[in-house]
């Protein structure tokens, strides 16, 4: 397996270019025009949906384009139409001008084995990632650039496009991988080399760590933002196990259910104290952690992530991570355990919203207590105290608004 590099003239680092937020500028761009003055085309496909990296926006790839919108208030607010073809994959980073952008799509002109990096700002693509095979996925954080192919992951310097790092995995072909956004951590999570295992790469202690997460292949995983703490989930969809990234430990295990399941998205909130995920089933469940991070009363969770140390040794961030005492759900049977299945004392969730099933969707959470579902296109909020269903507060059909920017 090989790549290929082409940086264009006058690259910017992703870092000077945070602030920038998406605007209609008219400056003519190859990509086509911004927004559209005609209604949405019957014959536009979605071809993906993707989080930004706060879960403050969604980017949407189509056989057409992709368009920006933003969650809260919800709006659209950029999108670019094309007349030869779409994205099947549209990375965002943060809210910043820069997108990575890979072809997708019947007949699309963009190569699906290609990453262009794409200075909206500028109206050019200031980089270029050939490969020799299609590519699963892209991650984005301000110093890196991470593209995942099948079988091998690379990790480039934001800068100045140098591959950094390759690191071969099992085959991957849901292109699984997430980076930590923390300033003070730099942590990657990809499959390892064997089925159901996770390799947790700290780059800045220099130290990798192999966590054999489950029995049957991954599905789906997730890392907090400081990438201190991994959720995952199997192709089996039962169970979801929490981790410590440091150490390997598991700090808890939830159920889904009890029947099989394809899990779409798997999401912490941003004080860690809850976790969402959606499958197939037809249900979003939301389930209660027990962990806690250094810094955090035990008898009131925050609202904003602690503040935590430098990532200069792993000894010093060994204690931030802890278990604490169960909230969640579960069926207190000690008499019983080691005798009955083992879901009779599994925790369950919290809070559940159901929606039809085979609806495929990933979730975040918002501002008090809400949680943000794409793919079904709407908003719920669940009740911190008692749990129970949750209530639907609003339903956009996203591909059909006419919120375009003005």
């Amino acid at each position: 397996m090989s790549s290929t590099v082409s940086p264009s003239q006058g690259f910017v680092s992703a870092s000077t270019l945070g602030a920038y937020e998406f605007t209609n500028s008219g400056t003519a761009h190859p990509f086509g025009r911004v927004g559209s003055q005609n209604n949405e085309a019957d014959d536009t496909e979605l071809l993906s949906v993707s989080w930004n990296q706060d879960y403050s926006c969604f980017a949407a790839g189509t056989s057409h384009g992709f368009r920006i919108y933003n969650c809260d208030p919800f709006k659209e607010t950029f999108r670019r139409d094309l007349k030869n073809g779409g994205f099947g994959i549209v990375e965002m980073l943060f809210r910043c001008n820069i997108l990575a952008l890979v072809g997708g799509g019947i007949d699309s002109q963009y190569s699906p084995n290609k990453v262009m990096i794409w200075d909206d700002h500028q109206g050019r693509c200031i980089g270029e990632f050939s490969f020799r095979s299609e590519v699963r996925a892209v991650k984005l954080r301000r110093d890196r650039i991470v593209v995942v192919l099948e079988h091998k992951i690379y990790v480039y310097n934001f800068l100045d496009l140098k591959l950094l790092h390759q690191i071969e995995t099992i085959s991957n072909p849901r292109g699984l991988c997430c980076l930590s956004h923390h300033v003070n951590t730099s942590v990657l999570a990809c499959p390892g080399r064997r089925r159901g295992e996770i390799r947790i790469e700290h780059f800045g202690l220099r130290m990798t760590k192999i966590i054999n997460a489950h029995e049957s292949h991954l599905a789906c995983f997730t890392l907090t933002m400081d990438g201190l703490i991994l959720a995952t989930a199997s192709t089996k969809g039962t169970l979801i196990r929490v981790f410590n990234t440091m150490d390997g430990t598991c700090l808890q295990e939830v159920r889904r259910g009890t029947e099989k399941a394809e899990i779409y998205g798997i999401a912490f909130s941003p004080n860690v104290q809850w976790l969402a995920v959606s499958s197939d089933r037809g249900t979003i469940h939301i389930f209660s952690l027990r962990v806690r991070v250094a810094g955090e009363d035990e008898s009131a969770r925050p609202s904003t992530t602690p503040r935590l140390l430098h990532q200069t040794s792993s000894s010093s961030l060994e204690p931030l991570i802890a278990q604490i005492a169960g909230t969640n759900p579960s069926l207190s049977l000690p008499f019983v355990k080691g005798v009955l299945p083992k879901y009779f004392s599994s925790e369950w969730s919290f809070a559940r919203f159901r929606l039809p099933e085979n609806t495929r969707c990933i979730v975040a959470f918002g501002s008090h207590n809400t949680v943000i579902v794409v793919g079904l296109d709407g908003r719920c909020r669940f009740d911190p105290n008692n749990g129970g269903e949750m209530t639907q507060l609003e339903y956009v059909c996203f591909r059909k608004t006419d919120g375009r920017p003005r």
